[in-house]
């Protein structure tokens, strides 16, 4: 029973993905975006239970990949398909098929990495999902034209060398899990009296740390040239 506990939790993370994909093709942007966000908090909770009770297993970390493809890869691509990417034809079908892809290839590489480390190289695909599912609940303040490219973008990221924070490696007690159930009730009650509020909130928060890694990246290069200008003069002289 114990051991499956936190393959409960990415089961029913696939659950709220499947949801999601079904309200987003029914029109329901707003609460799709939502389903996904729940899913985030079930990915987040489901591997801190199993290490806290260490109840790891293969099984489960196949299965959560599996799940996490389900929806934070296909469930936000079909939000912003039917939101956006459908009234842009052929390329916009492209697109919509780019981000799923992109999340695949971001998991299967994570999967094969040895070792596990404080950073994520590449976007992870929980965050990638969570910014273009709640992209959609702009899509009538955004220019139309820029969400496309956001998408493409936010592919990009998942499949690039930029470094991440992992904050996985943050420790929790143990005794904290036991006001999981609280926390759920306290989400659930937020997202059912304070949708439009919570979700603009996690977007933002999610927007911060994507651009994160952009930021990363910039400082980075700018950090390096100065160093090879200043060997470029030494050789010169």
């Amino acid at each position: 029973m114990r051991s499956s506990l936190a393959n409960a939790l990415t089961i029913l993370n696939l659950i709220l993905g499947m949801t999601a994909v079904m309200l987003a093709i029914q029109g329901d942007f707003q609460i799709a975006a939502l389903f996904v966000i729940a899913g985030m908090v079930c990915d987040g909770l489901d591997g801190r239970l199993a290490r806290a009770l260490h109840i790891q297993s293969d099984f489960g970390r196949e299965l959560d990949s599996l799940s996490d493809i389900v929806t934070f890869g296909v469930a936000p691509a079909v939000i912003m398909y039917v939101a956006v990417l459908k009234d842009v034809g052929v390329v916009g079908s492209v697109i919509a098929v780019l981000f799923p892809v992109a999340g695949a290839l971001r998991l299967a590489r994570f999967n094969v990495q040895p070792g596990r480390t404080n950073y994520f190289v590449g976007l992870p695909i929980t965050a990638a999902g969570g910014i273009l599912a709640t992209f959609a609940l702009y899509h009538g303040l955004i220019p139309t034209l820029w969400l496309p490219v956001l998408t493409v973008a936010l592919s990009y990221l998942m499949v690039s060398r930029t470094r991440y924070p992992n904050f996985k490696k943050l420790g929790i007690p143990r005794r904290a899990y036991i006001a999981i159930p609280l926390l759920a009730l306290v989400v659930a009650a937020v997202m059912i009296n304070h949708r439009d509020v919570l979700a603009r909130f996690i977007f933002l928060l999610l927007a911060v740390y994507g651009g994160y890694g952009i930021w990363y990246d910039i400082r980075s290069i700018w950090r390096k040239k100065p160093r090879k200008e200043e060997g470029d003069r030494y050789r010169s002289t």
